[in-house]
């Protein structure tokens, strides 16, 4: 477990009420899932464009173009880790391969147990968003995520879950794991949106 090291105040590029952390914590709900590589599948699938279901096994997803990104992370337990290295696959990639239809406005990613997280669809084609496999390097830890992990740094950490299993293109918005259970339906960390109790008109699924 890494130490909190300093607020903002000594670090401008933190997010309000965030603090510098050394080390990267574990976080998640729930037990780390056992990693079956033959049984592993990673699909696209709802508002698709040409209608159809597109699924990677992980040795197909393995082979999809890598690249590396240094971007933040910042968790709404309020630690930040700031210039991580991560590489993996692009959500752009994913865009180009498997297209969401045109009228598909938002994503939801599924993870292992159900799990799942909603984001705007501008949000997931950010250009330093990306479905990660490495940090500095070295594959992800299971308790990190491996195989997949979506890291989306300017959002919230819990938009981007571990132990990815898939997306789904939706033609509206609908809450997902976390939002459901009181959390922020956007996840701004510059504009501290932590909990939905702080949304405003248009920021959540119409009801």
């Amino acid at each position: 477990m890494g130490q909190p090291e300093s607020r903002e105040a000594e670090h401008p590029q933190l997010p309000p009420g965030q603090r510098l952390q050394r080390g990267w914590p574990v976080t998640h709900y729930g037990p780390v899932p056992k990693f079956r590589p033959e049984r592993w599948e990673f699909r696209a699938f709802g508002a698709t464009a040409d209608g159809d279901k597109h699924c990677w096994t992980h040795e197909e997803f393995a082979a999809l173009p890598y690249t590396t990104v240094v971007a933040d992370m910042h968790c709404v337990t309020k630690f930040s880790m700031l210039g991580a290295e991560w590489g993996g696959v692009r959500t752009a990639t994913i865009l180009e391969l498997a297209p969401p239809a045109p009228e598909a406005t938002h994503v939801m990613v599924w993870a292992e147990y159900g799990f799942s997280s909603n984001l705007r669809l501008e949000d997931f084609a950010a250009e330093n968003c990306l479905f990660a496999t490495h940090r500095s390097g070295e594959l992800l830890t299971a308790e990190h995520g491996f195989p997949l992990r979506l890291i989306v740094p300017h959002l919230y950490a819990w938009k981007g879950p571990k132990w990815v299993r898939g997306i789904e293109y939706m033609t509206a918005d609908r809450r997902g794991f976390w939002e459901e259970r009181g959390y922020h339906n956007l996840g701004d960390p510059w504009r501290e949106q932590r909990y939905s109790y702080q949304e405003e008109p248009g920021d959540g699924p119409e009801l």
